[in-house]
């Protein structure tokens, strides 16, 4: 425990101005370009990292239905059901063209520098 007592942030703040005061200009500059070259790729890695959402499956919850409904009853669920399944499929095309079109874009782009 007698090591932590003799640990003083201003004690060290004297230390390290006492040891640059030692130092050469061109040295202390150095010290900063490099500091701030560091810290600034540090800065891009960080910034341009992103983190990948972890994949959740899609659940599909399904109903229960007694097992002595009419016909009637299922044809008519399934004309509720049918225009949201439609709708559903629709979007799901919708999404894989705009995918589509966004990798075209990109090779059309990479064959424009010969890749």
């Amino acid at each position: 425990m007698s090591f932590l007592r003799t640990i003083s942030p201003f004690r060290a703040y004297r230390d390290l101005r006492r040891y640059l005061a030692s130092r050469k200009t061109y040295e202390v500059v150095f010290l900063v370009l490099a500091i701030i070259v560091t810290w600034t790729i540090m800065f891009a890695i960080a910034n341009n990292s992103t983190v990948e959402k972890v994949y959740r499956p899609n659940i599909v919850y399904a109903e229960q239905w007694p097992a002595n409904r009419t016909d009637e009853q299922i044809i008519a669920q399934q004309k509720i059901d049918g225009p949201k399944e439609k709708a559903a499929i629709e979007e799901v095309r919708k999404q894989q063209a705009e995918t589509q079109a966004a990798y075209k874009r990109l090779d059309d782009k990479l064959k424009k520098y010969g890749f």
